[in-house]
C-alpha cells in the first residue's frame, strides 16, 4: 500500500470483531526481527483474533486518509496470568503502528490509552516484554514511566544472534 495522506486521527477505542482482516494486515506489515520472536507470517494465515486474542483486549486507532479510513495502530492488554493473586497486573501484549502513521505520537496514544483501561478494570500494575535490542520502543516505554525490572539475558536465539528479554513495568497508582 502505498503512504496515504493521513487527514485527521480518530480516537482510541476498543477493536471490534470486523477489525481482524484489517488488524491480521497491519500486523503481518508491521512485523520486523526488532520485536518478533516468531517467524515470518507466511499464508494461510491464522486469525488475528482467537479465544487467547479476544476483541476485546485490542485497543485500536484509526485514521482518516486520501484511501478512506485505516487503521493505523493496536494494542493489546491482557493478563499475564490466569491466577487470582495476579488480577491486579495487566500485560502489554501487543503494540503496533503501521509504518505511514509512525512519528505522529500514535505509540505514546495507545500506551496512555492501555494504561487508562488497565485502571479501569482495577489493575495497579502494568508490564510489559520487549526485546533488548528495541532501542526505540524502550525509550518510549521508559518516556511514559516503564522502569526495566528484570532482563533475561540471551533468552531468544534470532537470527544468528542471542538477544535479551527485558521486562519492563510501571505502577499504575501514582
Amino acid at each position: 500500500m502505498s503512504d496515504p495522506r493521513i487527514r485527521a486521527l480518530h480516537p482510541v477505542r476498543s477493536a471490534l470483531p470486523e477489525d481482524e482482516a484489517g488488524l491480521g494486515e497491519l500486523d503481518r506489515a508491521t512485523w520486523s526481527t526488532l520485536h518478533a520472536v516468531q517467524p515470518r507470517p507466511r499464508p494461510p494465515y491464522e486469525p488475528f483474533f482467537g479465544d487467547r486474542r479476544p476483541p476485546g483486549d485490542h485497543l485500536v486507532v484509526e485514521a482518516s486518509t486520501d484511501q478512506g479510513a485505516l487503521l493505523a495502530g493496536y494494542i493489546r492488554l491482557g493478563r499475564p496470568t490466569p491466577l487470582a493473586c495476579n488480577a491486579h497486573v495487566r500485560q502489554i501484549q501487543g503494540l503496533a503502528v503501521a509504518g505511514w502513521a509512525r512519528r505522529r505520537g500514535l505509540g505514546r496514544t495507545l500506551l496512555r490509552a492501555c494504561a487508562e483501561r488497565a485502571r479501569d478494570e482495577g489493575a495497579g500494575r502494568l508490564t510489559l516484554r520487549v526485546l533488548g535490542h528495541n532501542t526505540a520502543a524502550r525509550a518510549l516505554y521508559e518516556a511514559e514511566g516503564f522502569a526495566v525490572e528484570g532482563v533475561l539475558p540471551g533468552e531468544f536465539f534470532l537470527h544468528g544472534r542471542y538477544v535479551d528479554d527485558v521486562l519492563m513495568g510501571r505502577s499504575l497508582t501514582v
